[in-house]
């Protein structure tokens, strides 16, 4: 629809007075009384719009003869000035211009580029999406991305087109429409000036596309966020690389110039926190171009049928608030994100879909892989089988020499990306607000499993090789928040690729030095292609609709685990959606099953929820009897939040964990120390062969020092942990939230306290260490290996859980949760307390020397009791948790008098103590900081 406001009239009054339109008006008036034209008329025939029926009758008077000039002619006022701000004609804009006709049909006259909106499109919403085609190719700045996605319509004001992006956040669902319109305002994307008249048949106008070459997807804030340079757009250096359009779709492709004029120079002195480097997968770091695909997409004539959540159950959303009802507290409406799909015949028990779940993937797999891509995708087809539907889901093969782009909105799609510090897949999609209904979805898998996940996690993310450390941090673009719109963000970010390298890493090396497994064999390709399987159907879950669920490996018993009949039949995990480890055996076990090929319990449950078809008369209570199946053991289910590691919410259900295995996480954190000890000792045992990648070696250490840093990280949740379960009010009668059971806290604890704390853990032989050699053609090449760094990370992330303020308060409340008769026996924040101190401060005791590990241990655990006893009050510490460690501390103190007064320890050692003594007495002696 048209807007004219009252403001643009007079503004376009105020142009007409201007001086400049008075001196145009009176030298297009000179030029008409030479040449005998009208002012506004067509230069030439052929630039001359055809008449239509209503302006019939002015061309023919005008054709009469002209009457004798008199004095009444003389007397006849001028006509008005042509307004110079008009548009020209249509077609005089589109001469020579090539089109491409579609819902926003596309003229192109060399770098122009014009969209045509036509007059009934204007005011009817449609979607509006942007994805990343060519990216950086560093620091989550990386191709094949998805972006933003938001519901948006054209609007005309006066000469003014806007594309607006509608606020589906808050909606009226039951009234009360125009005070929510008028509460909670839209978002102006993009605008610029109308290039065109109106067409005389079609009533559309041209619009420039160039509107669309600035900074419309906010990358510059990202990339001050990633490198602390302000980098802005180049408008003149950007262009249109790419067009496409067709009766629901039109898209353009713009090859975006971002540059900064200089690059900062270092500081001199070195800052508290190390700045980012600049752009190191650029050839200028003060350059870079990335290519966004806008997509212009028609909605769905009738919206689908939206079927709410339940939290039972996790599904991705489409979340809004529903102010135009006050009958519930709650104006939250959650609806299931999830794909239209129609049986073909709705009569039939098992029928084809209308419309499959179409992927295509892409001509950038390498076709070695593509079988392993293509069995994660069709997978799915046996979940969609049990609800009646038949080849559900379709994999199609993009041809090697299409010139089409799946990264429209037009193809769902899995994309296979390089980068130089990439390791993930993320599955994440664009749906229809008004229903839920996923409209397309591009999974973004890297080269990871391609280039070997040793060499990915040691060379190109891992800085830490010299430091024995292992960075798997987020992607930059979860932390950023930058998939704007509907639910991206966390729910679309999955690093499961990443982090799956990793542990394909860890098993190969164990696998590779038992003997049972040969680098670059058949059956380390078949390892691989399984592993690949094995993430695409992930990340396919998540297209779909599913997010993750990390109890879902804990629905299967550690002795079916070792059971290979029971593996092959039903997997090891409940289902694909979590983060599931390698199922290594122990030493002296027989091998099984190592990792998930195929759909669990949870998959089947979770799609029935989402797509079984259902009259919508029986749909409330066919999806209840469906969630209330949620008590059943291998339906289990918990999500990233239960999890933890997002915010300051660290988790506290030991049963919702990334990478564990079997029903024990417990029991399985203990044997993954014990294949570390295993693959050390085989590694030590091994002798080089010359020829062989200089780092191989080194890389086996660090695995097995990622695998106890996740340990150590998990294992901390059992102690103060609680239970979770998702029950509804009023449906099972069961407890919402239990205190793990005392005697598996202790297990933990002591777990930590004998294991982990211990140095025994960390043995490497000196002549071992000394051969680790590096890779001399590198610059950044490091040094010898620094096993304490290696240990101080495996030990503070359990030491940090321990004595967190979450630990602390949920210790403390833990007797509110079980009856008073019941109470005796529970582990107590003081137990804690005293345990850390005997065990971390043993030598004390038993008046043994300290070695170094244990001093950096000791050191650190100092270092968090002075945080603990000076500054009361701040985030997380309480006035229980306080008093306690400073009794502890009190005891500590007098423990280090007594162990100085006895002697007879090396230098190192005495120097250690009394450098302890000395901070404690101090940290005792300060006043406390009150906040």
């Amino acid at each position: 629809m048209n807007v004219f406001s009252s403001d643009a009239k007079s503004a376009g009054a105020r142009r007409l007075l201007s001086l400049s339109a008075v001196a145009a008006a009176v030298t297009l008036l000179s030029a008409c009384a030479a040449t005998g034209t009208a002012p506004g008329a067509a230069a030439s025939p052929s630039a001359a719009p055809a008449a239509t029926p209503a302006a019939a009758p002015a061309a023919n008077a005008a054709a009469k003869p002209a009457a004798p000039a008199g004095p009444a002619a003389a007397a006849a006022a001028p006509r008005p000035p042509a307004d110079p701000t008009a548009p020209k004609p249509f077609a005089d804009i589109i001469k020579e211009a090539k089109s491409q006709d579609g819902l926003f049909p596309i003229w192109r006259k060399d770098e122009k580029v014009w969209l045509e909106i036509p007059k009934d499109k204007i005011g009817k919403p449609f979607m509006f999406t942007v994805n990343v085609a060519n990216g950086v190719g560093e620091r989550g700045l990386y191709a094949s991305q998805m972006g933003m996605d938001q519901l948006v319509e054209w609007r005309r004001i006066g000469n003014q087109i806007q594309l607006v992006a509608l606020n589906t956040a808050f909606r009226a669902e039951g009234g009360a429409k125009l005070a929510v319109e008028q509460a909670f305002s839209p978002s102006l994307l993009a605008a610029g000036p109308v290039a065109s008249a109106e067409h005389p048949e079609r009533k559309s106008v041209l619009i420039d596309a160039s509107m669309f070459l600035g900074d419309l997807p906010g990358l510059s804030t990202r990339l001050e966020m990633v490198y602390r340079i302000p980098f802005g757009p180049d408008r003149a250096n950007s262009y249109f690389e790419a067009a496409r359009a067709d009766a629901k779709l039109s898209t353009l492709t713009a090859r975006m110039h971002y540059a900064t004029p200089r690059i900062p120079a270092p500081p001199l002195v070195a800052p508290p926190v190390p700045l980012p480097t600049p752009p190191q997968a650029t050839p200028d770091p003060r350059s870079m171009f990335v290519s966004f695909v806008y997509s212009f997409a028609a909605l769905p004539e009738q919206a689908m049928s939206p079927r709410l959540t339940d939290p039972r159950l996790g599904h991705f959303m489409e979340t809004f608030t529903d102010l135009g009802k006050d009958a519930k507290p709650n104006p939250r409406v959650h609806y299931v994100k999830r794909w239209r799909l129609e049986k073909a015949d709705p009569a039939a028990a098992l029928s084809e879909p209308m419309q499959p779940i179409t992927y295509w993937m892409d001509k950038n797999i390498p076709p070695k892989y593509r079988p392993a891509v293509e069995a994660g995708i069709v997978e799915w087809n046996k979940a969609f089988e049990k609800i009646g539907f038949k080849n559900a889901v379709v994999a199609k093969q993009q041809p090697d020499d299409a010139d089409w782009d799946n990264m429209d909105a037009g193809h769902a799609s899995v994309r296979w990306f390089v980068g130089a510090d990439v390791g993930f897949a993320i599955g994440p999609s664009h749906a229809d607000p008004r229903s839920g209904e996923i409209l397309d979805a591009d999974i973004g898998m890297s080269d990871i499993f391609v280039r070997g996940g040793r060499a990915f996690i040691s060379e190109d993310v891992g800085p830490g090789m010299s430091a024995g450390l292992q960075q798997t941090p987020l992607s930059l673009a979860a932390r950023a928040g930058s998939h704007a719109g509907h639910g991206h963000g966390a729910e679309a970010y999955c690093n499961y690729a990443q982090e799956a390298a990793a542990e394909m890493d860890f098993a190969l090396d164990v696998l590779e030095a038992r003997g049972e497994i040969a680098p670059d064999s058949p059956e380390a390709d078949a390892f691989i292609f399984a592993r690949i399987k094995d993430v695409i159907m992930h990340e396919v879950g998540h297209t779909l609709g599913l997010k993750h669920n990390f109890k879902a490996s804990t629905t299967v018993s550690q002795a079916q685990l070792k059971d290979k009949a029971y593996t092959e039949a039903h997997g090891i995990s409940g289902s694909v959606m979590d983060y599931n480890a390698y199922n290594i055996a122990a030493q002296g076990e027989a091998p099984t099953t190592l990792n998930n090929t195929q759909l669990g319990a949870y998959d089947y449950w979770a799609i029935e929820y989402a797509y079984k078809p259902i009259t919508a008369g029986n749909e409330a209570a066919e999806l209840a009897k469906i969630a209330a199946r949620s008590t059943e053991p291998a339906l289990a289910y918990a999500d990233d939040g239960d999890a933890g590691g997002f915010g300051p919410y660290d988790g506290m259900d030991p049963l919702a964990n990334r990478f564990d295995l079997g029903d024990d996480p417990l029991a399985y954190y203990k044997k993954r120390l014990k294949l570390s000890k295993e693959l050390w000792a085989r590694v030590q045992d091994r002798k080089p062969e010359a020829g062989e990648d200089p780092l191989r070696q080194r890389r086996s250490i660090v695995s097995g020092f990622n695998q106890l840093f996740r340990s150590a990280e998990l294992v901390g949740k059992y102690v103060g942990g609680m239970h979770a379960l998702r029950d509804l009010p009023g449906s099972t009668g069961r407890a919402s939230f239990k205190p793990v059971e005392p005697a598996k806290q202790r297990e933990a604890l002591q777990f930590l306290a004998a294991g982990l704390f211990s140095a025994d853990s960390f043995k490497f032989r000196p002549e071992f260490l000394s051969t680790l050699t590096i890779d001399y053609n590198e610059w950044d090449r490091g040094g010898p290996l620094n096993v304490p760094a290696a240990v101080a990370r495996v030990q503070l992330v359990a030491l940090d859980r321990l004595l967190s303020g979450n630990t602390a308060m949920r210790l403390l409340d833990l007797p509110s949760y079980v009856p008073e008769q019941q109470r005796k026996g529970l582990i107590s924040l003081n137990e804690v307390y005293a345990t850390l101190n005997a065990s971390i401060w043993s030598e004390l005791k038993n008046g043994s020397e300290i070695d170094r590990l244990r001093r950096n241990l000791q050191r650190e655990h100092l270092k968090r009791l002075q945080s603990v006893l000076t500054k009361s009050g701040g985030p997380g510490v309480l006035a229980d948790a306080y008093s306690l460690a400073r009794l502890h501390a009190v005891q500590l103190q007098a423990d280090l008098k007594n162990a100085l007064a006895k002697g007879g320890h090396s230098v190192e050692t005495r120097a250690h103590l009394a450098e302890s003594l000395d901070t404690l007495s101090t940290v005792l002696r300060a006043n406390m900081q009150r906040v």
